[in-house]
């Protein structure tokens, strides 16, 4: 058991929906989370824009900060943040911020892939990132301000990504961290340093970003105005972890092996979004990646986490909050009971369509997807619930087949991490969809690998084996047996119709 001389790691954890500091203490039987802070987030409406609310954030992060003071005092040995990927602030020379930090979901990129491949081709991108094609990249980000020949681009000295940010105002450091960066589709995956023809096809400033820093690397102590409002003692070390969330989930995974050439596991990282991959040494360039579209993101330790973006629990969050806002605050547990009694397997959709990416009234769009493609249309909420989650499942079994096709093998087991394994209906559903046993947990994956990330660098740790060794001791990892298929293969084959309409 912890003793109360065990030192305290702090790991600021901002998520699309809500942020949090949390304690962590890494022993002997495993590592101990205590949520100091919660905070809600999410996009705000600023004008035709939408964006984050990076500095409220910044507040509530403070806030989370100064209470740990209070709880562990000196015990506190060091610090770091984890976010999404791809957005990012601009600062001008006076590190004063040019502007808000947009949001991925703004509407500003839309159509803007395609003109960037007007500049360097589909092939050339993916040659030198390795990453999966997303309009939400920072890169069309990036090109889309350009496009409307915003003076900011022209004004800016330093480009920091949301962590990096955050990392500034703890330290007074600016720099950029790699598995945040691996998300722009800026990053050069062979070198690892920024990709100069992308930069100057794409008209952006290359003396905006500095070579990426790896995670365990210190930025050395907090800064003396954050010790005297925090009351954080002033030897509190800034580390950076995996700063990408799903970087932190992966680290967290409790797998046996790290990197190996060849993995018989795989990993689902599920909340809003879900991402599904494998862990490898090195990254998978085949054109048959890039027509999956697949991405080679960074991970820890130079290891890449071959992927796929999917839509995640981000249907059924939206569906929960639209029926919020026409007076029904129904909870997870409720719902879930209204799915488990409808009928199973009454229609699918395609999780990743775009009809779903920010309608204004989620349950109406799976609804319209039903009709749209001739399927029973659902008649409430739970057979709307069912529907999302079992069609999320067929994803994952189509994403498995593509993982397999890549890296040459099968899979024995899925790990999935995250928040998304406390709903035990999906976590079933995976396991059933995709035939093979489904080690769900930790639900705290991002905080633990930050946290363990910390260890690492602070020498407390010796290497992620032994991280990862901690985390199969966690009490909250549940093994789901895959159950007979039933009409998985039905709904499978109906997801892969959809598909090949959808083709060009």
């Amino acid at each position: 058991m912890p003793t109360e001389t065990s030192p305290v790691h702090l790991a600021v954890d901002l998520g699309a929906s809500s942020g949090r500091v949390l304690a962590g203490k890494v022993t002997e039987t495993g590592v101990q989370l205590e949520e100091i802070h919660r905070f809600s987030n999410g996009g705000l409406d600023l004008g035709k824009r939408l964006v984050w609310n990076l500095l409220g954030q910044w507040e509530q992060i403070t806030e989370g900060l100064s209470r740990a003071a209070g709880l562990y005092g000196k015990r506190v040995r060091s610090v770091g943040a984890d976010t999404w990927g791809v957005d990012y602030v601009l600062l001008d020379r006076q590190n004063d911020m040019l502007g808000p930090c947009m949001h991925y979901r703004d509407g500003r990129t839309a159509g803007v892939m395609e003109k960037a491949f007007q500049r360097l081709s589909r092939s050339e991108i993916f040659r030198a990132t390795g990453l999966q094609f997303m309009e939400i990249n920072t890169a069309y980000q990036l090109l889309a301000m350009r496009l409307e020949e915003s003076p900011q681009l022209d004004i800016a000295e330093r480009f920091l990504m949301v962590p990096d940010f955050l990392h500034w105002q703890l330290s007074g450091e600016q720099v950029n961290e790699f598995t945040n960066a691996s998300t722009t589709q800026l990053l050069d995956v062979q070198s690892g340093n920024w990709s100069r023809p992308i930069l100057d096809a794409f008209e952006i400033p290359t003396h905006l970003f500095s070579e990426p820093v790896q995670p365990g690397h210190s930025l050395g102590n907090i800064t003396r105005a954050l010790q005297m409002r925090t009351r954080l003692d002033r030897s509190v070390e800034v580390i950076v972890p995996a700063t990408h969330d799903t970087g932190s989930a992966v680290l967290a995974v409790p797998a046996d092996s790290f990197a190996s050439e060849n993995p018989d596991w795989c990993y689902i990282s599920c909340g809003t979004w879900s991402l599904m991959g494998v862990e490898l040494a090195r990254p998978v360039l085949s054109e048959a990646c890039q027509l999956l579209n697949f991405t080679n993101e960074g991970g820890v330790n130079g290891s890449v986490r071959l992927l796929k973006n999917i839509a995640g629990l981000w249907i059924v969050q939206q569906c929960r909050e639209q029926w919020k806002r026409e007076g029904h605050d129904w909870s997870w547990e409720h719902l879930l009971n209204l799915a488990s009694q409808s009928p199973a397997m009454l229609s699918v959709v395609d999780t990743d369509d775009s009809l779903f990416l920010a309608p204004d009234n989620m349950p109406e769009a799976v609804c319209e997807f039903c009709r749209r493609t001739g399927q029973p249309v659902p008649q409430d909420p739970g057979a709307i619930v069912r529907c999302a989650l079992e069609s999320l499942a067929l994803r994952y079994r189509l994403t498995l087949s593509y993982l397999e096709q890549l890296v040459g093998h099968s899979m024995k087991t899925i790990h999935m991490v995250g928040g998304g394994v406390q709903n035990r209906m999906l976590c079933q559903f995976a396991a059933d969809a995709c035939g093979r046993p489904v080690v769900a947990g930790p639900v705290e994956a991002t905080a633990i690998g930050n946290i363990l990330m910390q260890a690492i660098g602070s020498g407390q740790l010796s290497s992620i084996q032994e991280a990862r060794r901690l985390v199969r001791l966690a009490e909250d990892i549940v093994v789901y047996e895959p159950q007979p298929a039933g009409r998985w293969d039905e709904g499978y084959a109906k997801l892969q119709q959809f598909l090949l309409a959808a083709k060009p």
